[in-house]
C-alpha cells in the first residue's frame, strides 16, 4: 500500500494529512473551511484515495493561509506515498463536466514542477472564499508534488460548479497518473528516474 502522512505546522497554521493512494475513497476531513473541507471529500472520493485531514489556521484574518498550506501538504503527501514512480502510468488526463461548466486536467508526474491555470474568473467570492484561492491551491499542490499540472475551464457560469469540477478532475487525472500499469517496468522515462 502506497501511504503517506505529512504534518505542518506554522505560526498561521497546523495541517496533518494522511493518504492512502490504493484506497476506496474513504474520508475523514476537518479543515477551518468548510467549502475546502467538501472540495477535499470530493478529491477523496474520485481519485479513490483514502484521506484523513486536519487542518486549522488563522482564518480570521483570511482564508488564504490555510487554503494554500492545505494545498502544499496535500502535494507532498501524494509524493511520498507514490514513492520511486516505478511502474506507474505517470502521465493523467481528464475532462468533466459540471452541468454547464466543463474542466479539463493533464497531469505529468514528471519531477519538474510546472502550473497552468486558465479560464478562471478573478475578482469574486464563492462562499466568501476569493475565488482565486483556488488558483493558489493548485499552484502550492503542484509545486509541492513537484508535477505538471494544466487546469482549463473551457467554459462555465456558476462558481460552485467550477471549483468542484476542477477538485474531481484533478482527482480523475491524479488517479490515472498514481495507477500502477503491469506493462510498465520500472520509471516510466528514458532518462531512468523522475
Amino acid at each position: 500500500m502506497r501511504k503517506a502522512v505529512v504534518k505542518r505546522t506554522t505560526q498561521e497554521t497546523s495541517v496533518e494529512i494522511s493518504i492512502n493512494l490504493d484506497g476506496t475513497g474513504n474520508y475523514e476531513i476537518k479543515t477551518d473551511v468548510p467549502f475546502l473541507t467538501h472540495m477535499l471529500e470530493l478529491f477523496s472520493r474520485h481519485a479513490l484515495f483514502d484521506l484523513k485531514v486536519k487542518a486549522t489556521g488563522d482564518v480570521d484574518v483570511d482564508y488564504h493561509h490555510l487554503v494554500e498550506d492545505v494545498g502544499i501538504v496535500l502535494g507532498e503527501a501524494v509524493r511520498k506515498a507514490i514513492g520511486d514512480k516505478k511502474g506507474i502510468n505517470r502521465y493523467g488526463f481528464f475532462t468533466l463536466p459540471m452541468d454547464e461548466t466543463l474542466v479539463s486536467v493533464a497531469i505529468d508526474l514528471s519531477g519538474r514542477p510546472y502550473f497552468v491555470y486558465k479560464g478562471f474568473p478573478e475578482m469574486v467570492t464563492l462562499m466568501g472564499i476569493e475565488f482565486d484561492l483556488f488558483r493558489e491551491f493548485w499552484k502550492s499542490f503542484a509545486f509541492s508534488l513537484e508535477c505538471n499540472l494544466h487546469i482549463n475551464c473551457h467554459y462555465g457560469l456558476n462558481l460552485h460548479h467550477m471549483a468542484e469540477g476542477t477538485f474531481k478532475c484533478v482527482a480523475r487525472a491524479l488517479r490515472m497518473a498514481v495507477k500502477i500499469n503491469e506493462r510498465e517496468k520500472g520509471v516510466p522515462s528514458t532518462k531512468g528516474e523522475l
